[in-house]
């Protein structure tokens, strides 16, 4: 977690609102909703604002203690850790329903934490629900506030009890600038294995059914002062392949947290290789124009110590071919369960970053270009010949470079290649896109 944000928590029962008051705070739909119990697996981690109050909010699955199902146990292990990391803890309850023995379970041991305890009776759409929300008291906590989540009722109140009960601002640190980083991939290739071993604890959810996780999940890393915040998605599949609702709309939030990202990174499976759908997540990430890596995960499954070396050679070559489009990536074989390899991740990330974000002087550009130029001319085309002028960065994020010519009716794609890989071959730009714009000289 940030050290200068505090940090709230929203727990309860399964299918109280919780998802619902978490989106309804950010004002968007981050966290996937339906109406069944144990959609929410996952914590998720957003940063909210509030009367110009910045915090982390996180939202939880469903608390039930006695469920002996694995994944429902591990979802409550979740739930706990976010009420270890929080400075408020909001328990919703249903107010429709009434006190629930699952309630009565949650508040028990809430009252056994010395952290401020927010009591919210959600889904106080009518008067009768306003008045019913003095019957839980019963549960031991402080006074009760009712809201709506779903309509918005009374939940700026709520936010500023909220806000009453945080620590005081701490204005003498300052957030280290973050580098946004999105693990994408197919189901099951374990993105989420990763993203538990980079930051040291259970963050997300691990299982060996695919689709485990179904929210993106944010997680903040510092590592030697350099603040990463790594987005943990959804599997993606092809849509035809996607027959229920809570998958559609998490392989949605997956696709929308690369445009949050700045760094995507691309988790493939190495018993499985280069997939159909692992090109066309890479492509998603291309289309983006974000710095790119490529993690094969479970190297530690392929063979022996004597034809690793020959494998990953083998791998490197089938890489450059099913992904050529993005040949730029640099690679990282690993195993998230072992570790090996892992370390090598974050350092990589912020390699590819600084290259994302970098520019190049004018004068040293131009000079490149006349030489290739020179090197190998244009083509002629009908008895003309393209001509390069001048060569500018116009923007990083990623490195964008416009070239004046005489004519862009002249210019060949595979004449614009050839000036990319030189300007690659001159400068690096190693895990970016570069992108070249041409206009004419007036």
């Amino acid at each position: 977690m940030s050290k200068t944000l505090p940090v709230v928590a929203i727990v309860g029962r399964p299918n109280v609102g919780k998802s619902a008051l978490f989106n309804r705070i950010l004002g968007r739909r981050q966290a996937v909703v339906a109406d069944r119990p144990g959609v929410t697996r996952d914590r998720i981690v957003a940063q909210a604002e509030w009367s110009g109050r910045d915090f982390l909010l996180i939202d939880t699955g469903g608390m039930d203690p006695y469920d002996t199902d694995e994944l429902r146990q591990d979802v409550f292990r979740q739930a706990q850790i976010a009420m270890e990391e929080a400075d408020v803890i909001c328990l919703i309850c249903d107010g429709q329903e009434g006190i629930h023995p699952l309630d009565e379970e949650v508040a028990a041991r809430l009252r056994q934490s010395d952290k401020p305890i927010l009591l919210v009776v959600n889904k106080a759409e009518s008067p009768t629900v306003e008045m019913e929300r003095y019957s839980f008291y019963a549960l031991g906590l402080d006074e009760p506030i009712a809201i709506s989540a779903l309509h918005g009722t009374n939940t700026g109140d709520f936010l500023d009890k909220v806000l009453s009960l945080m620590p005081p601002e701490d204005d003498s640190e300052e957030d280290a600038e973050e580098i946004a980083v999105a693990l994408v991939g197919r189901p099951n290739v374990g993105k989420s294995s990763l993203l538990n071993r980079l930051s040291g604890t259970q963050r997300s959810l691990v299982h060996d059914k695919a689709g485990t996780t179904r929210d993106t999940v944010d997680s903040l890393i510092v590592e030697d002062g350099q603040a990463f915040r790594i987005l943990d998605t959804a599997g993606m599949r092809r849509r035809a392949k996607i027959d229920d609702e809570v998958e559609y709309y998490s392989s949605l939030r997956a696709a929308s947290s690369l445009e949050r990202a700045q760094v995507g990174v691309l988790v493939i499976d190495a018993m499985d290789g280069v997939t159909s759908q692992c090109k066309r997540v890479a492509g998603m990430i291309t289309e983006a124009g974000l710095a790119v890596m490529v993690l094969v995960n479970k190297w530690d499954l392929i063979g022996t110590s004597q034809d690793t070396v020959a494998r990953r050679e083998k791998f490197v070559q089938e890489l450059s071919a099913d992904l050529d489009f993005m040949a730029y990536a640099p690679v990282i074989f690993l195993s998230a369960k072992t570790g090996e390899g892992c370390e090598e991740i974050l350092p990589t990330v912020e390699a590819v970053f600084e290259q994302w974000n970098r520019r190049i002087a004018t004068p040293l550009l131009n000079e490149v270009i006349h030489e290739a130029v020179a090197l190998r001319p244009p083509p002629s085309y009908k008895g003309r010949v393209l001509k390069v002028l001048y060569c500018s960065q116009r923007r990083n994020q990623p490195p964008t470079f416009l070239l004046k010519v005489n004519s862009t009716d002249l210019i060949h794609f595979s004449y614009e290649r050839y000036l990319e890989n030189q300007l690659r071959q001159a400068f690096g730009f190693v895990g970016t896109p570069i992108q070249l714009k041409f206009g004419r000289s007036s």
